[in-house]
């Protein structure tokens, strides 16, 4: 540090960039965890933000912060929710495991920005963090940023992919494609029923995730270091959870019990799983256009997704479904995080969890990009694709499993004859059918009408 400042702490002396507003506990932590260069996310420094300034408003109210100290710190806290300061947010993830670094961190920084409003000193622990601890503080953080972000993006964006979805369906209900079960044909489907089963994983994910957030909705806050509450006045979490729902909009409540909410991490563990379904789900859609989409001339060739950027640096006028790749990874992406969340998760010991910052950093990740990938893969990919109905069509004319129509009327072994025979000289399923059955081509055609057949 070639301009820096000295600050002190418990334990002693500090050098800190001379123009940073954290201090001395945070420098501390930057020089102990130069692990992985990943911060906290900007969900959480808001979440921090909002907690440091419901405190002091609280704390106010109960006669314990004058009104000018309130206000100070108030409006610095206010900088840090806006996102002002997020580059004074320098830790690693991979810190300590109550999230200590970057709790003091929050007090730090505002308390730095509290101090220049007021002209007096505003101390980060007597003051920021008072009726507080980080052991309550950080998990409050993860269930208010990830109630946050659940209702706000990732919600709403499922909701989009939804409507998305059963609007291209609606415009080809009445076209017919081979169904494949193991890949292998199977009898026909309407694209519009097909589409109906990704809409439907879509809307169960959005019942899913609004199943677990009135778990997430208990906050920590009030528990203090173990759970008992010490040093906080005893109506500081009644107040503090109403007075944060009457700020967001959203049903926040003190947690049932502190000492379950600050030791162990079980509502982010069963918001990470919902997440981890929806990704099994997204990972099913992607997959499902990519086969579709496969060819143009040696794969399936049913669908067109749009042309969006070139797909070879070799091969000229290759284009890749890149959307549905795309969002492949972010379902793989989701599935590794909640297998990190779930061992977090574990890592209760007596009365604290020491694997916050993680569950943190993974759950949030998780949420935001699932909700950039579902809107994604809306706008970019089901929105503008189109049907080769023609290829859809001539497939289903070729497909022998159709002679399943057939099975109440000739039985289930005539129809492996027929199918095979059908199969094996590449003849369309009626031509054998009328050479090997007592059914006229009237018969036949009302039989293996394929769009009856998925009615």
């Amino acid at each position: 540090m070639a301009n820096y400042r000295i600050e002190k702490d418990s334990m002693g002396e500090v050098k800190v960039p001379e123009d940073a507003l954290w201090a001395a506990q945070t420098q501390r932590a930057v020089n102990n965890f130069p692990i992985s260069n990943l911060k906290m996310p900007r969900a959480m420094i808001k979440a921090l933000g909002l907690i440091k300034q419901t405190a002091a408003e609280v704390n106010f109210d109960l006669g314990l912060m004058n009104e000018t100290m309130k206000k100070a710190i108030v409006e610095s806290a206010q900088e840090v929710i806006d996102g002002g300061h997020d580059k004074e947010f320098p830790i690693d993830i991979f810190q300590t495991g109550s999230g200590t670094s970057s709790n003091m961190n929050a007090n730090e920084v505002i308390a730095n920005l509290a101090t220049k409003k007021l002209g007096e000193k505003v101390h980060p622990n007597d003051h920021i963090n008072m009726g507080q601890s980080s052991n309550d503080v950080i998990p409050t953080a993860i269930h208010v940023a990830a109630y946050m972000e659940t209702s706000e993006m990732l919600i709403p964006a499922l909701e989009h992919l939804h409507k998305t979805i059963e609007t291209k369906a609606a415009q080809y209900d009445d076209v017919v494609k081979t169904g494949r079960t193991h890949l292998m044909d199977a009898m026909p489907v309407r694209v519009s029923q097909e589409m109906s089963g990704w809409a439907s994983q879509v809307k169960h994910g959005i019942e899913r995730l609004q199943a677990s957030l009135p778990r997430i909705a208990e906050l920590a806050q009030g528990g203090t270091a173990v759970g008992t509450g010490v040093n906080a006045h005893p109506e500081f979490a009644e107040r503090f959870a109403k007075k944060l729902s009457e700020k967001t909009g959203f049903p926040f409540k003190k947690a049932g019990n502190f000492f379950e909410s600050l030791s162990t991490a079980d509502a982010a563990v069963e918001l990470s799983g919902q997440l981890k379904t929806i990704a099994a789900g997204f990972m099913k859609i992607a997959n499902d256009l990519r086969w579709e989409n496969s060819g143009p001339i040696a794969g399936f060739g049913e669908i067109s997704l749009p042309s969006l950027q070139p797909g070879s640096s070799i091969m000229p006028g290759k284009i890749n479904p890149v959307i549905p790749e795309a969002v492949t990874m972010v379902a793989a992406q989701v599935i590794g995080n909640d297998v990190s969340v779930t061992i977090g998760g574990q890592s209760g010991n007596f009365q604290l969890n020491v694997m916050l910052p993680m569950i943190a950093y993974n759950l949030t990740q998780s949420i935001e990009i699932l909700a950039n990938a579902a809107r994604v893969l809306a706008d970019k990919a089901i929105e503008g694709y189109t049907v080769n109905t023609d290829k859809m069509a001539s497939l289903v004319d070729k497909n022998p499993i159709l002679v399943t129509a057939l099975n109440p009327v000739i039985g289930y072994e005539k129809g492996a004859s027929i199918a095979k025979t059908a199969y094996a000289e590449g003849r369309s399923l009626k031509e054998v059918a009328l050479e090997q059955t007592d059914l006229n081509e009237a018969e036949l055609n009302d039989i293996l009408d394929p769009l009856k057949l998925t009615k």
